[in-house]
């Protein structure tokens, strides 16, 4: 018996772009349903059928906002991809706040939006490959993965693994904002984050940038409201 693809509903009010993000999904072995309206999208997301809610920012009548209150009320952990536009900081914060997980702007090359959808998809499925690379830079510091060990000129430190993971993560997501949502399923690895309020997460990133000061500094920005950012768009 072959495996079943997952399902992902792509809410997009202009067909060329739904019928192409459609394509595109098809293609890299998924099976897309596409609507044009929010109501539509609402109506169908509920059904919960959906691995993963890819889904328009500014939609006709009900928008990309007010689907994703309706989602997160009744299904708090589906996963959601937000399309949009309107690329300025508040704009995406926005998106955040009424619980998108993640956000491609428009217009996105299909490599980025394919990239965007499988580290999505392998976070809501807990099954993120491990960390395999054996070096990387971060902020100016030489992280060593294997000896958990970072060094900046004669200056080395220790990392924790959990630390170790941030920085991993904060690399792979360089310019763009890690939102506290995010830290939480992929480093503590709680199913449902948006349940929980804690300041874990800000004592964790407040350590780790204290550690890092010691030689090129930490370069992760506090982004009020969402999460954090390292390294320039």
């Amino acid at each position: 018996m072959s495996e079943e693809k997952p399902a992902v509903l792509v809410v997009e009010d202009e067909e060329s772009i739904r019928r192409g993000v459609c394509d595109v999904l098809a293609f890299q072995g998924y099976a897309p349903t596409g609507v044009g309206t929010g109501e539509e999208g609402l109506l169908e997301a509920l059904t919960g059928r959906y691995a993963l809610l890819v889904l328009d920012l500014m939609l006709p009548g009900m928008s990309g906002y007010d689907v994703c209150d309706g989602v997160r009320q009744k299904l708090p952990a589906q996963p959601i991809l937000m399309l949009t536009a309107r690329g300025s900081e508040e704009d995406i914060l926005e998106g955040f706040k009424h619980g998108a997980d993640d956000y491609v702007t428009k217009p996105f090359s299909v490599s980025e939006f394919v990239a965007r959808v499988k580290a999505l998809m392998r976070r809501a499925g807990g099954t993120a490959p491990a960390e395999t690379i054996d070096t990387f830079e971060f902020a100016g510091w030489q992280v060593d993965v294997a000896a958990a060990r970072a060094r900046h000129g004669d200056t080395r430190i220790d990392l924790t693994p959990r630390e170790l993971a941030i920085m991993a993560l904060f690399h792979r997501e360089a310019g763009r904002i890690v939102s506290r949502r995010m830290l939480l399923h992929d480093i503590w690895g709680f199913e449902n984050p948006e349940k929980i309020e804690t300041r874990t997460v800000d004592m964790q990133i407040g350590k780790l940038r204290k550690k890092l000061d010691r030689g090129a500094g930490s370069q992760i920005e506090t982004v009020r409201g969402a999460g954090y950012r390292y390294g320039s768009v």
